[in-house]
This record gives structure tokens, sequence and C-alpha cells, in this order.
């Protein structure tokens, strides 16, 4: 019986080539020419940190530029407020991987309502379905890839 798995995963390798090829940006731009600025990357955290939070938005495109290069998708950034301290600027930006628990019960709710002739089940951070025939598994994968949902989806898994 034909099967796949819905995932979101991130490419940690790709994100920190995406993070040293940003740091390596600024330091050859002009306007961070003699400026304290960084990007660090601990975990699925990045770090921006600066001296006022204008460079924060330079940065953040700076970093949105690198990700896109890296075919990272940018739905996949919680970026949280500026914080100023000290005369320093920092901002956090969160990758989200894994599928939570609502995100899949509104994945296989999308599935049902399309009515086509396949199950789907939750296994962790994943979902899997299955169903007789491979032309129902693609018109899932379709209809996933017009749903406007918060974070890149990706097919693994396919099995015949």
């Amino acid at each position: 019986m034909p099967s796949f798995d819905i995932v979101s995963e991130l490419d940690m390798h790709e994100v920190n080539n995406a993070v040293d090829q940003a740091n390596r940006e600024l330091g050859t731009r002009y306007d961070f020419n003699k400026v304290d600025a960084k990007f660090e990357l601990a975990g699925e955290v990045i770090t921006l940190q600066a001296e006022v939070d204008f460079q924060l938005q330079q940065m953040m495109d700076i970093l949105r530029n690198k990700l896109v290069g890296r075919k990272i998708d940018t739905k996949s950034l919680d970026i949280a407020e500026p914080q100023t301290v000290n005369m320093r600027a920092r901002q956090l930006v969160t990758l989200k991987q894994g599928l939570d628990q609502p995100l899949s019960k509104k994945i296989i709710k999308m599935i049902k309502d399309k009515k086509l002739k396949v199950q789907a089940q939750i296994q962790g951070d994943q979902v899997r379905v299955t169903g007789k025939k491979r032309d129902d598994l693609q018109d899932v994968m379709a209809m996933l890839r017009e749903a406007d949902l918060d974070l890149p989806l990706q097919y693994t898994n396919f099995r015949d």
C-alpha cells in the first residue's frame, strides 16, 4: 500500500553555512565598516547583535537573502522583537522545524475535507498518509503545496 510522510525539517548544515556567509558579508559591507555586529547560531536560535536596531533590520535582510540562496524557506523563521540593552541591540530568530500537534491536526482535517481515499495519522512530529492509489497520494501533495501553512513541508519516505 503506497504511503509517504509529511515532515517539516531544516538542513542545519545549510543554515550554518548561511549564517557564516552572512557574517562574511557583514565584514565586507561599507555600511557595517567599524561596527560591532555579528550573527551567532546556537542550536536552533540565531542571534543578531548590532549597535542600533536599524542595523538589525539590515542584518535581517542579509540573513533572509543568504537563507533563500541556500534553499531554506523563510517561513521556518520565528522572529522576535529587537531588544536594546546597554547601547547594544539584539534580536533572536528561532528556527521552527517539526510538526506540532495543532498543525498536524489541521493537515489531517484538510486531507479529510478533500474526501480522497487516503488515511492520515500522526506519528510524532510527522504525518503519515497511506492510500491504495499513488494518484490519490499525489493529489494530497498538490493540495498541501497550494495550502497556506505556517511551515514549509517536505514529503519523504514515499513508498509504492
